[in-house]
């Protein structure tokens, strides 16, 4: 069986989600399988393992509907893409698409990073059900990353073909081989950007309510962006790190008190695993997917409402409360690897390819 994965959503400086999804799933998958990649910038091999790799045309170049053309000369058996916008026009090869999640159903706003043409036609895509029907049924099977998605996948009959959950996970960087005490400080860390669904006005407001604590943003932010969020809560205590390494984020989650998240929606939430890998507890908004990953280690509070958001956080003031909730974060965190997620998508390839 002949395997190609799609890495070409694979960032050059620093991971997004997809982007860490793509490298985490197939560095493992080829630990279980010989797999060739497809790539469209040598720079993309910096966050890529040494796997070999195909060059092919960018996913958003307009040669994107007849990329299968390209990737018949590789003759693969199946390919697994990390998104569901690959081309299949003219394919000889059996394929998997993947839905992270929904949200710009709700949350139109396109990332900013997308040329103009492309953001334009994210913003019509999510104007109806049906082009994601037309995607997903062109393929031979549909991948989600959790049971929140799959359960929206089906409540809106987004697909006829059959629906597999292979979880995102959190890469070594972040792995506690110890139990952890309350730290000293009082360090509350997001990490995500800071789009409008993110919810960050929120966590700045509760900051305000939050003496004694202070919080971390560790993703880029612009200039504009930053202004407005202190103006929100001119006594809050705001610390931007404007994009962070590994190493650094990892420094941050093993002090933290807690990683605080306030998303409106999400597909996963790869920084709760990575937090709870290192026994820091979660607080975060009470949304489905997040009551999936956090379970009974984390603590919840509704989204927008920035008092229960500080009165979530002031919980782990409690007698042994913060290392109960750090014990159970760890634990809880022992259901999602890339090796075992590497182990279903195999499965699912093999059964796929025949």
């Amino acid at each position: 069986m002949k395997v190609v994965v799609d890495c070409r959503y694979t960032r050059f400086d620093r991971h997004d989600g997809i982007s860490r999804f793509t490298a985490g799933i197939v560095g493992e998958l080829a630990k279980l399988h010989p797999v060739t990649m497809l790539i469209n910038d040598h720079r993309q091999l910096a966050l890529l393992p040494d796997l070999p790799w195909q060059l092919v045309s960018s996913p958003t170049s307009a040669r994107e509907p007849l990329v299968a053309l390209q990737v018949n000369r590789l003759k693969p058996d199946v390919v697994f893409s990390p998104m569901q916008t690959m081309g299949s026009w003219g394919r000889r090869y059996r394929l998997l698409l993947t839905v992270h999640d929904l949200i710009y159903y709700e949350n139109r706003t396109p990332p900013r990073d997308l040329p103009g043409f492309v953001r334009l036609l994210w913003r019509l895509y999510h104007l109806a059900w049906w082009p994601q029907r037309l995607l997903l049924n062109r393929a031979d099977g549909v991948v989600t990353v959790s049971e929140t998605t799959a359960a929206l996948i089906e409540k809106h009959h987004l697909t006829d073909r059959p629906v597999t959950v292979i979880p995102n996970a959190a890469d070594e960087f972040a792995v506690a081989t110890e139990p952890r005490s309350r730290p000293e400080t009082r360090a509350l860390v997001y990490m995500g950007s800071f789009m409008p669904y993110k919810g960050v006005d929120t966590l700045v407001r509760g900051m305000a309510q939050l003496p004694g604590h202070e919080l971390h943003l560790l993703s880029r932010v612009s200039d504009s962006e930053r202004a407005r969020l202190e103006a929100l809560a001119p006594g809050a205590r705001l610390v931007f790190h404007n994009g962070v390494t590994d190493a650094a984020y990892a420094e941050l989650l093993g002090r933290a008190t807690a990683l605080v998240h306030a998303s409106k929606a999400e597909g996963f939430g790869i920084p709760l695993v990575e937090a709870m890998r290192l026994g820091t507890p979660i607080v975060a908004t009470d949304i489905p997917i997040f009551r999936e990953i956090g379970g009974d280690a984390a603590l919840f509070f509704p989204a927008d409402d920035a008092t229960a958001f500080a009165r979530a956080v002031q919980r782990l003031d409690a007698d042994d409360e913060w290392t109960k909730r750090s014990e159970l974060s760890r634990a809880a965190s022992e259901r999602y690897t890339w090796e075992a997620s590497a182990r279903t998508l195999l499965a699912l390839l093999e059964r796929t390819a025949t």
